[in-house]
């Protein structure tokens, strides 16, 4: 089975027969002993520390359809390494194209990805709310806002929408977090714990519906409620407003709620707030293990893991695009 691999220390990587060489380097240059992955098992790599690596090796790993996701020193996402586009068709990207052109066709898409990111974020406030953490004012007003969603007249105004909900929703983390405030949302950089925490994950789920969009026929360059644009890949960030609530957030609350991360793991610097390797590795495992987790699919009728639920989503959007069958975005049933 493929599984992501994320690589924290410096160090320099190589391709040896079938498999990909990781040489740890320090400040001063020395090096450690070599550790060599299977590339059959690796599905992506995930680099957190300076990396050195030349053509043959992105070869390889763009033959093997292998992503690279890169993030720097402050833990923000910077840009991925992604193979050659093996599954774009001609067919799909005219549809995509011409469904983003046309407000009538690109509307209705932005605002169901609205809809499917609010009705997950009212699912969350609901269930604290439900267990003595008041909620109660933000889950009024995400509802009053969600109203507005299907009557909004552009994808701007509807991006406004979205702003409004979210901040009312950041709001009721005050509520739902033990022990860490989170205060103003900040992210470059993040200002303290719980900021790092969300600028951190949502990195990680920006980056899963990247390589699940990968897997499909979809540009992941054409987008419908943010503005593509150049050197990103913005149908990701649409993907990942319906993921956040349920893949991230509940991580978050988990983690920190639950003690598995602690002040400790956090490097204040001047204005800015970091996870320390320790408290990244214990983030990115329990991520692991949250993607790998499987639930009962309504209409499939079977167990199917959190990742597989992101690319189901991204089959159900290009159904959409090439009229099969309209767009009903992911909403949490339990």
């Amino acid at each position: 089975m493929k599984k992501s691999y994320y690589l924290f220390n410096p160090g320099r990587m190589s391709r040896k027969d079938n498999t990909l060489k990781f040489t740890p380097v320090d400040e001063e240059g020395n090096e450690g002993s070599p550790k060599y992955i299977p590339i059959e098992s690796v599905d992506n790599l995930y680099i957190f520390g300076s990396l050195d690596g030349n053509s043959s090796l992105y070869n390889f790993l763009g033959k093997e359809h292998t992503s690279v996701h890169f993030f720097d020193y402050y833990e923000h996402y910077t840009g991925s390494f992604m193979p050659k586009d093996y599954l774009l068709a001609g067919k799909m990207l005219i549809a995509q194209a011409d469904a983003y052109a046309k407000l009538k066709k690109r509307l209705p898409i932005a605002q169901k990805l609205v809809e499917g990111a609010a009705f997950n974020m009212l699912k969350n406030l609901r269930y604290y709310n439900n267990r003595e953490k008041d909620t109660d004012k933000q889950i009024r007003r995400i509802e009053e806002l969600a109203e507005t969603i299907v009557t909004s007249p552009d994808v701007e105004t509807l991006m406004g929408i979205e702003g409004n909900i979210r901040m009312n929703y950041y709001e009721a983390f005050a509520a739902i977090i033990n022990d860490f405030e989170m205060g103003q949302r900040t992210k470059q950089p993040p200002s303290n714990e719980v900021n790092t925490m969300i600028s951190f994950v949502n990195s990680l789920c920006y980056t899963l519906c990247l390589d699940m969009i990968y897997h499909t026929q979809l540009n992941p360059t054409i987008s419908f409620l943010h503005q593509p644009g150049e050197r990103r890949y913005s149908l990701a960030l649409d993907l990942a407003e319906i993921f956040k609530p349920i893949l991230a957030d509940r991580l978050i609350f988990t983690l920190l709620n639950k003690k598995q991360i602690q002040k400790s793991d956090f490097d204040h610097r001047l204005n800015s707030c970091l996870l320390k390797d320790s408290g990244r590795k214990t983030v990115v495992k329990a991520w692991d293990e949250k993607l790998n987790e499987t639930i009962k699919h309504r209409s499939l009728g079977r167990n199917v893991s959190y990742k597989h639920m992101v690319k189901l989503e991204c089959y159900k959007l290009a159904k959409h695009i090439l009229d099969m069958e309209d767009y009903k975005p992911f909403k949490a049933w339990w």
